[in-house]
């Protein structure tokens, strides 16, 4: 298979990695012979990421850190999972339980909240992992058999969602990650742009929109049509309230706490934002085509928190809090837990450079935010005393 054009500055991917972007390639092919020649972005986006065996978060090619495709928080100082053990101390002083994280990547946050909480002693009864991946299960057990193996014990890994859940359930860059459907809206209406199969390769078609659920969701829209030449594009994400209200479901008592990038609605469906926020990641560049290299790039677009914060309210969950990833890490305690360690030493100076990525506006801490979910928790819980920006949802 022949590398597609891409920009001199993308590193190369070896025979071995073409190879199994070639076999996820065929099995796309497969999926849409079929299914008539067409299907939706977000059937696609949902293939190329967590197909078994073949998807980006499923096959073993190194993910996250500089190593990687991207980098997130958790990779750039061990302040910040200490920083979000602290509201989940907090939490789960109240209602006891586990703490469920999902998505653990790397392992890095699960190990960095586990260590903080045992520094705490507010250890949970479990601290469960919901991963997909097997390969990524692997590196996840490594590192924490590697340094905290008196932990391991305490860590379990599941395959689904379980029944029930008391406690903390914790969301690091998961719903960007999430399959969205792709709008098309123009003078003539909003139509479903999906994927096709040419003779040159992967290509984009646009359809009516089928599917009830996706046109009630458009149907409440801020912008959905736009005269301008080209119209309007953008994403919307099913998937991420389904998620919520399906945690809503099984939480007796306990705090959803997700950190990811995303805007309100009104910001996210704003009319300068018309071509969308979908974006493709690989090897530390942020690609427009979400065609390149299929499983060896990680697909994302931006999270509407209105919509996260609608799904659980009707699911009778209480709006705790919602503020900029900033707001959230400083009100948390990160600058507090800054002041514990050696000024002016390497590991010192490392932590405020990472810091400052995670606090700027320029850098994570205006585009990242926070949110906060729950039931039978009525106190404020740190992160969110103040900053508070839920009135913009």
């Amino acid at each position: 298979m022949p590398a597609p054009s891409s920009p001199s500055s993308l590193p190369a991917p070896d025979a071995a990695a073409l190879a199994h972007s070639g076999r996820l390639l065929d099995h796309v092919r497969g999926e849409l012979d079929a299914s008539g020649g067409w299907i939706s972005f977000a059937r696609y986006m949902e293939l190329v990421l967590y197909a078994p065996g073949l998807g980006y978060y499923v096959g073993g090619a190194a993910k996250f850190g500089g190593a990687g495709d991207f980098v997130t928080a958790p990779e750039l100082t061990p302040l910040f999972g200490r920083t979000l053990a602290r509201v989940a101390a907090q939490a789960l002083a109240r209602t006891g339980g586990d703490l469920l994280e999902l998505g653990a990547g790397s392992g890095r946050l699960a190990l960095d909240v586990l260590l903080q909480l045992e520094r705490l002693e507010s250890l949970p009864e479990r601290y469960l992992i919901l991963e997909v991946s097997p390969d990524l299960r692997a590196r996840q057990r490594q590192l924490l058999a590697e340094q905290a193996p008196h932990l391991l014990p305490r860590v379990a890994w599941l395959d689904a969602l379980p029944e029930s859940l008391r406690g903390v359930v914790l969301g690091n860059e998961v719903l960007d990650a999430l399959p969205v459907h792709l709008l098309h809206g123009s003078a003539e209406g909003v139509l479903e742009r999906g994927v096709v199969w040419t003779e040159v390769g992967l290509a984009w078609a646009d359809r009516p929109i089928a599917s009830p659920a996706l046109a009630s969701a458009v149907a409440e829209l801020p912008v959905v049509t736009d005269r301008r030449v080209g119209g309007y594009l953008s994403e919307l994400n099913l998937a991420a309230p389904a998620l919520v209200a399906s945690l809503a479901d099984r939480l007796e008592c306990g705090l959803l706490l997700f950190l990811d990038y995303g805007y309100p609605r009104a910001e996210y469906y704003h009319p300068q934002r018309h071509m969308g926020t979908l974006r493709a990641h690989y090897r530390q560049h942020a690609l427009d085509d979400p065609f390149f290299l299929p499983g060896l790039a990680d697909l994302t677009a931006h999270v509407d928190f209105s919509t996260v914060a609608r799904a659980g309210q009707e699911a009778g969950l209480d709006l705790l809090g919602y503020t900029s990833q900033a707001n959230f890490l400083m009100d948390a305690g990160i600058l507090e837990l800054m002041l514990e360690m050696e000024p002016m030493t390497p590991p010192y100076l490392r932590a405020a450079s990472a810091v400052q990525r995670l606090l700027q506006p320029s850098e994570m801490g205006e585009l990242f935010k926070a949110i906060a979910l729950g039931r039978g928790l009525t106190a404020e819980l740190p992160g969110f005393r103040r900053g508070d920006r839920r009135a913009a949802l």
